[in-house]
């Protein structure tokens, strides 16, 4: 039984998340790849001896958090990939992190990631690459991208882009995203969140506990141009997605209903 029901409009657009961030401009003088030998250092320590346990108790304790599947990660071996999962959580952008482990991982994030005051650097350190907000800021964007995969790190995208908490579907997303593992010929793996019931004594314990499950690698198909073959991972990673939340067992703990546009006016 749903504790709370959303409405909603736009299923590409409409964001739940809340956070009220004042977006700032990234642009071409952004720092998507800090080179300074000393960043690379604090960053390393940073996210091995810092983020990481503290990441791994959120999402134990917290969030709930199961895998399944999680051998699939392996699967790509040394070379680096992108993962590609439903956003339902705010506390999304730790998955790629606790998948990749002990390899490294790396989170494409909103803007508003970095517009926070005082905490840029930081988020950085820990593995935000932000989208660009101005066309000049791709090249080296595309430059941290390539940067990342080419040492084997895990590259997370969420392609809803909207977070809509505890949502039990996947909503429809372009394929904009897929072009970077075609560009990069590197594999993809996708990941759906589920919901299932837990016990415990905290009150975070009566929300539902989540399930990630992986899928197998994903290569891009070589035999299209890149706009197909980008087209033909998404709806790869579309599909393994809505298979996985349409299981029975997925507790809906948030309804969200459509509003009807008279309703909306």
């Amino acid at each position: 039984m749903a504790k709370k029901v959303i409405y909603y409009s736009d299923p590409l657009n409409d964001d739940f998340a809340g956070n009220h961030i004042t977006t700032k401009p990234v642009g071409k003088d952004f720092p998507f790849l800090h080179k300074s030998f000393w960043w690379n250092i604090w960053s390393f320590f940073i996210y091995y001896f810092v983020a990481i346990p503290l990441v791994f108790i959120i999402c134990k304790v917290y969030l709930g958090l199961k895998f399944e599947n999680k051998k699939n990660m392996r699967k790509v071996g040394k070379s680096g990939c992108f993962l590609y999962g439903n956003h339902t959580r705010s506390l999304d952008a730790v998955l790629p992190a606790m998948a990749a482990f002990p390899k490294r991982g790396y989170i494409v994030a909103n803007p508003d990631a970095v517009s926070i005051p005082g905490l840029r650097n930081l988020v950085q350190l820990i593995g935000c690459i932000p989208l660009p907000t101005e066309l000049k800021a791709f090249p080296g964007f595309l430059e941290a991208l390539e940067t990342r995969c080419r040492e084997g790190a895990c590259v997370g995208i969420f392609p809803e882009a909207h977070i809509w908490p505890f949502y039990t579907g996947v909503r429809p997303f372009v394929g904009t995203s897929f072009r970077y593992p075609v560009r990069l010929d590197v594999p993809v793996v996708a990941m759906a969140t589920t919901y299932r019931k837990r016990r415990g004594l905290f009150f975070w314990a009566k929300r539902p506990g989540m399930t990630v499950t992986f899928s197998e690698p994903m290569y891009p198909n070589h035999s299209l141009s890149p706009r197909a073959a980008q087209e033909d991972l998404r709806q790869r990673a579309y599909e393994f997605m809505c298979r996985v939340t349409g299981r029975g067992d997925n507790v809906e703990y948030i309804r969200y209903e459509r509003q009807s546009p008279a309703a909306s006016e």
